[in-house]
């Protein structure tokens, strides 16, 4: 496919783009800042005219696409003031589903997020592994623009009937250089678990990202995923995590192991999603 990735020369995009292009599709970058070249193009997202634009083709560069990738965002709450944030990421967000509309793209993935699952986990989540099925619970303004893109989403399917669009709820999104880290949290569980002690190596959430394209055809609608490693930051087995910080909280399944508390059983279920990497291998 030819695919166009916004925020390209993110932490998750440079691995998103560096597996798309080596599982065979032609990707152009689409971002602020990157390394001038055939495979990138330097587009200011908040501005829906570039994005338009760049979305219906590029002179010398594509003509036409057939999925888009939606990364670029302020990553994070705290990065810039709250209402600019909100705005921004939203207005990118709308940006882009309207362009691909506009230019007949019927795949879309985008990044969502696991803060939509109540974090900072101040209060409990009502079972556990947190899954889709239970509702988001926002509780920031970073967390309540996923939650509006996520609806956006949902609600331009239901009037296009052309489209799939898939979000993924990425967890903390960790490259191979940020491992050395986690050895300074074992001794203190209370540190990571405002997410349950997830996170997501960036190149298991390029894969997530290939499958989602791979399966979800045009016309399927929206869906959302949650997608994490398959293991904790922790060494502790999950059961002797949720017992220390966590006891009044349901298992809704048995748990074994350092397995995810970040239900990923939808997501290899309907997208083939199966991660690979983890911190314990150390690369």
């Amino acid at each position: 496919m030819r695919i166009a990735v916004t925020g390209a020369s993110g932490k998750l995009g440079v691995a998103v783009v560096d597996h798309l292009r080596e599982t065979g599709h032609d990707v152009t970058g689409l971002d602020t800042v990157g390394a001038r070249g055939e495979g990138f193009v330097q587009v200011d997202l908040a501005d829906t005219g570039q994005v338009m634009d760049a979305l219906a083709g590029v002179e010398e560069r594509y003509s036409g696409l057939d999925a888009v990738v939606h990364l670029a965002a302020a990553p994070a709450p705290g990065i810039r003031p709250d209402t600019v944030l909100l705005q921004e990421n939203l207005s990118m967000t709308i940006a882009v589903f309207q362009a691909a509309r506009r230019a007949g793209i019927g795949r879309i993935v985008h990044a969502s997020s696991e803060t939509l699952l109540g974090l900072p986990l101040d209060e409990a989540p009502p079972s556990v592994p947190i899954d889709e099925q239970q509702p988001t619970r926002p509780n920031f303004q970073y967390a309540i623009g996923k939650h509006l893109e996520e609806e956006l989403g949902r609600k331009l399917c239901r009037v296009d009937d052309r489209l799939a669009i898939t979000g993924l709820r990425f967890s903390n999104v960790m490259a191979p250089e940020d491992y050395a880290e986690f050895e300074s949290w074992q001794d203190d569980p209370t540190v990571r678990r405002w997410n349950l002690w997830g996170y997501i190596d960036r190149r298991d959430g390029a894969h997530a990202v290939e499958r989602a394209l791979a399966v979800r055809e045009p016309g399927s609608g929206y869906a959302t995923y949650i997608i994490a490693a398959a293991d904790t930051v922790m060494r502790r087995d999950s059961a002797d995590l949720l017992a220390a910080e966590f006891p009044e909280v349901p298992a809704n399944r048995t748990i074994t192991g350092r397995e995810t508390l970040l239900s990923i059983d939808a997501a290899r279920r309907d997208l083939g999603y199966a991660p690979s990497h983890s911190w314990l291998d150390g690369r």
